[in-house]
């Protein structure tokens, strides 16, 4: 928690230009210095336990490991460091996973400048940001079906990887992960495993 001082950021953005500009923005502020910016999601956890951040602001939609799966090994690898997530999408099951990773903050990347800085600050003092409209939207929207092992399997299949690859992640066998993407499918109603996947992602629920 920082209560006096300047607050360490740390910021992923995959598309350069906008990382540029939150740079930018950010560093106009006497308060807060970015301390590392970063273009993917894998980088997070290794990058934050070197440059030791107060708060990351993390785009939802990363590369190779998105900013909700980040958070979550966030909170167990630096749990000092508080998390605020930027989203370009209104997908309430978002915010809902978002509150299952206990981020700090929550708000849509169009926020303005001045207001992001202001939450950084908030969440940094040890506060929580969310945003009203995507607050209101996930409490109107119906929650997700699928089991935790499925939306697992489901998660890491969006990924491109395989039934073992998954299996050997998940600590099962091939043929339960199947078991699983069958049963993630069937309780969407949808037509195959890709159909599965563009149904849960539009719900924000993998």
């Amino acid at each position: 928690m920082v209560l006096f001082g300047v607050i360490r950021i740390l910021l992923a953005e995959d598309v350069e230009l906008l990382r540029s500009a939150l740079v930018g923005l950010l560093s106009l502020e006497d308060d807060i210095q970015v301390v590392a910016e970063l273009a993917s999601g894998a980088l997070i956890v290794p990058t934050a336990l070197e440059v030791q951040p107060d708060v990351a602001v993390l785009d939802i939609d990363l590369p190779e490991v998105d900013g909700l799966t980040a958070a979550e090994r966030l909170r167990e690898r630096l749990p000092g460091c508080r998390v605020l997530i930027l989203t370009g999408l209104n997908r309430p099951g978002q915010l809902r996973r978002a509150l299952a990773a206990q981020v700090a903050g929550f708000l849509p990347k169009d926020v303005r400048h001045a207001e992001l800085a202001d939450a950084i600050r908030t969440v940094a003092s040890g506060d929580r940001v969310l945003d009203p409209a995507l607050t209101a939207a996930a409490l109107e929207a119906s929650a997700s079906p699928l089991s935790q092992r499925e939306t697992m399997a489901l998660r890491l299949s969006a990924t491109g990887a395989s039934p073992g690859e998954i299996a050997e992640q998940l600590f099962l066998t091939p043929g339960t992960v199947r078991n699983y993407l069958t049963s993630a499918a069937t309780k969407l109603d949808a037509r195959n495993r890709v159909d599965a996947i563009r149904i849960a992602t539009e719900a924000g629920w993998i």
